[in-house]
């Protein structure tokens, strides 16, 4: 079928995309590339199958117009800058919320019904349950970033009540992996190949957190389009683990062969909205036969290994 990725250009996306393009599917990318990176893309470029258009989710005619006979939508395109999301409010409406809407209109400009998004597992909040499955009642949102996500979510299962769409909704954990340009790892790694013998630690370093590796997400995301056909199929993505940040220092530094001092920042959060505790049940898409074939240890390390490998990519970050 013929695919449109927005994002494609980004961490996950380009990932996705070359994924799609190995298994015989045309894909339009359509980027801004203001995170992403178009060398991501060099190789599905190779592809006579591949098309990127370079324009930006908030213009809505050229959305419609890129999205011109396509069949199947995955919209991954994000602000996922959640760190800093009070101090630019308007910037998780757009890019999350109002950017999500655009392309629900584009695609009904052309007939096309269905789409996969890409949400969070911060659209949880701070949840009573562990593991928390797809089906707690929702908390307090603590982040714009998930406020942000959860009205996307919104928006498309209205669409899908009111245009007879269908849609995969995918709340993921934190991914890390190959083209993994931000988040703790990232931020880690860079710190310590500018200064070695200390590193700075939002929060306390007991939040816990679950990640997934990208290729085991991407797995999970086209295993679900084929095993889940209700209306409306969300799914957590993440592993039936988790680790504290401070496990996640003492892989990165054993492999570094450093034993920096540590130095935190206090508290339970590393900032305004950040989850203390981030743990999916994942039985719903594990019920597929899908199971990651990384831990988070091997992830975590996997990804340090592409940031060692491309200096380039941590020296420009997003």
């Amino acid at each position: 079928m013929k695919c449109f990725v927005t994002g494609g250009a980004g961490f996950i996306g380009s990932n996705l995309v070359d994924r799609l393009l190995s298994a015989g599917h045309q894909v339009v990318v359509f980027d801004n590339l203001s995170t992403g990176q178009e060398d991501f893309l060099d190789g599905a470029r190779q592809v006579p199958a591949f098309a990127l258009i370079r324009g930006d989710l908030l213009d809505s005619a050229a959305l419609t117009k890129a999205m011109f006979g396509c069949e199947f939508v995955f919209h991954l395109a994000a602000n996922a800058d959640v760190r800093f999301g009070t101090a630019h409010p308007r910037k998780d409406l757009e890019q999350n919320t109002i950017a999500t809407f655009n392309v629900l209109e584009s695609m009904r400009s052309n007939a096309i019904n269905r789409i996969a998004f890409s949400s969070t597992g911060s659209i949880y909040g701070e949840p009573q349950v562990f593991p928390t499955p797809e089906n707690v009642s929702f908390p307090t949102q603590t982040s714009l970033y998930g406020a942000s996500k959860l009205a996307g979510e919104s928006l498309i299962q209205a669409y899908c009540e009111g245009f007879g769409f269908r849609a995969w909704i995918f709340r993921f954990v934190s991914i890390l992996g190959e083209r993994y340009t931000h988040g703790h790892v990232f931020d880690f790694y860079k710190q310590l190949c500018e200064h070695p013998n200390h590193l700075d630690v939002l929060g306390d370093g007991n939040q816990r957190k679950s990640y997934l590796y990208v290729q085991d997400c991407i797995d999970a995301i086209l295993l679900a389009l084929g095993s889940y056909n209700e209306k409306v199929n969300i799914l957590n993505l993440g592993a039936d683990e988790y680790c504290s940040v401070r496990d996640s220092i003492s892989w990165i530094t054993k492999e570094l062969g450093i034993t920096p001092e540590l130095r935190f920042a206090g508290g339970q959060r590393g900032w305004i909205g950040d989850s203390p505790f981030i743990f999916l049940d994942c039985n719903r898409i594990r019920d597929s036969g899908w199971r990651p074939k990384l831990s988070i240890r091997e992830a975590v390390l996997r990804t340090l290994q592409y940031l060692r490998s491309n200096p380039r990519v941590v020296g420009r970050g997003v």
